[in-house]
């Protein structure tokens, strides 16, 4: 039986409460049940982050993979989905090997854990690579009943004004109605391509080459919905984060999609609204400091 490590039980419990801690507990058992079903043996320790559980293993022909574990929701429901279109596509994605519907069990293409993106010291390179697996993924069309980006601009334009008047900085209120103004420019056209939404520097690791992947990087743990390609880019400015670098990863980011830098701006300043949005209804009384730092260059405002 797998011990599931305390973090990941706690991180459970806390964003999810009694849901979460139910699921922490029926892992060791969910565990088992798919090491037998699919014939799989155990190959090292337990991986995890927020949301998932990760194992490394063998399959009956010898061939590694990953067991992940994660409960169904909105954001993970639509992960097989994608995976198989981005799959067929040759998009450099993870690959998916079996899925378990009932569960949210998947039986992923094993990478190499050892060399995610971060691990790149010049940051500059990385933004390159995290660029061109961008590009590819979003150049593949969002398939029917992917969950869209116009749903989602909708409700965090609704809760703009409560975000904004639970901020304790007069400053930050102005900026975040700011960007619910930009959003509210392109909302009428929310884009149909198959995003990642999370795509940062610890969602690329390094192919193997038994997978034939050699020297190549691939995207993993996506959270895909349906929408403009300007709203991938924020991870990318976020993570690593540089104020500095801002405005040159996002001129490089926005090229090598091939977007138009106006609305790829106002895209990005509405995942600076969501995370304010979710931040505040959390009970947050301020922005995050990268986050206004991002939204301030993005507009401009670096005086």
């Amino acid at each position: 039986m797998i011990e599931v490590p305390e973090e990941f039980a706690a991180c459970q419990e806390e964003f999810h409460g009694a849901v979460g801690r139910a699921f922490a507990a029926a892992l060791p058992g969910l565990a088992e049940e798919f090491l037998a079903r699919w014939g799989l043996q155990r190959d090292g320790a337990v991986m995890y982050g927020m949301c998932a559980l990760v194992l490394p293993v063998v399959r009956e022909d010898g061939r590694p993979a990953a067991l992940k574990l994660q409960r169904t929701d909105d954001e993970t429901v639509g992960e097989p989905v994608a995976l198989r279109v981005w799959g067929a596509a040759d998009a450099g994605a993870v690959g998916l090997l079996e899925h378990d519907a009932e569960t949210g069990a998947m039986l992923l293409e094993r990478l190499d854990e050892r060399r995610p993106l971060t691990a790149v010291p010049d940051t500059r390179v990385a933004v390159r690579v995290l660029a061109r697996s961008l590009a590819r993924l979003v150049s593949v069309p969002a398939p029917e009943g992917m969950r869209g980006l116009g749903a989602m601009t909708a409700r965090m334009l609704d809760a703009a004004p409560r975000a904004a008047g639970a901020l304790a900085d007069e400053g930050e209120r102005r900026l975040l109605l700011d960007c619910a103004a930009a959003v509210r420019e392109v909302r009428d056209e929310p884009g149909d391509r198959l995003l990642h939404w999370d795509l940062h520097y610890d969602n690329i690791l390094a192919g193997r080459a038994e997978e034939g992947r050699a020297g190549q990087w691939v995207a993993l743990d996506p959270k895909p919905l349906a929408g403009d390609p300007g709203f991938e880019l924020f991870p990318a400015l976020d993570n690593r984060f540089d104020a500095g670098e801002v405005l040159w990863r996002f001129d490089l980011l926005t090229e090598a999609l091939g977007l138009d830098r106006d609305r790829a701006r106002a895209w990005t300043l509405g995942r600076v609204l969501q995370n304010g949005v979710w931040s505040t209804g959390g009970g947050a009384r301020r922005l995050a400091v990268d986050h206004v730092e991002i939204a301030r260059r993005l507009l401009g405002r670096t005086g």
